[in-house]
């Protein structure tokens, strides 16, 4: 995915000024971010999953008693069942910000590549591809 220019068949020559360009590569580098953020986001989404099953495994536990093992780092650190629920509750609310502050900045990378999608296409037409590649 990149804006390239379209070989072949062009309706009229545009030039492409230093700023045109300046403006390419700033899509360009933008779609990538916010390729990465989506990505990070869907590793972030299946993390909270995986804290949401392993809090929903807890509360079926019987034995109150019972330490369980949570992972700090490299660790295992056993706890209460009702200590291991806090720190999975505080864990899940920590991805969720982390989530919705991701999707914050893919929302304005968004607002900033329509800004740039206007303006290329204004200049150069069909001359230019802006859209993802299907592939």
């Amino acid at each position: 995915m990149a804006a390239t220019m379209k070989k072949g068949v062009a309706a009229e020559d545009v030039n492409v000024t230093f700023e045109d360009q300046q403006k390419i590569n700033k899509f360009a580098r933008n779609t990538n971010r916010m390729s990465e953020l989506k990505d990070e986001i869907e590793a972030k989404k299946k993390s909270l999953q995986n804290l949401e099953d392993a809090s929903d495994d807890l509360m079926m536990c019987e034995d109150d008693a019972l330490l369980i093992p949570y992972q700090i780092g490299d660790v295992f650190i056993s706890h209460s069942q009702e200590e291991t629920q806090e720190m999975l509750e505080a864990a899940k609310e920590a991805l969720q910000d982390e989530i919705k502050a991701l999707e914050g900045r893919v929302s304005s990378i968004q607002g900033l590549l329509g800004d740039l999608k206007v303006q290329l296409y204004a200049k150069f037409g069909n001359n230019i591809n802006l859209e993802a590649d299907e592939s």
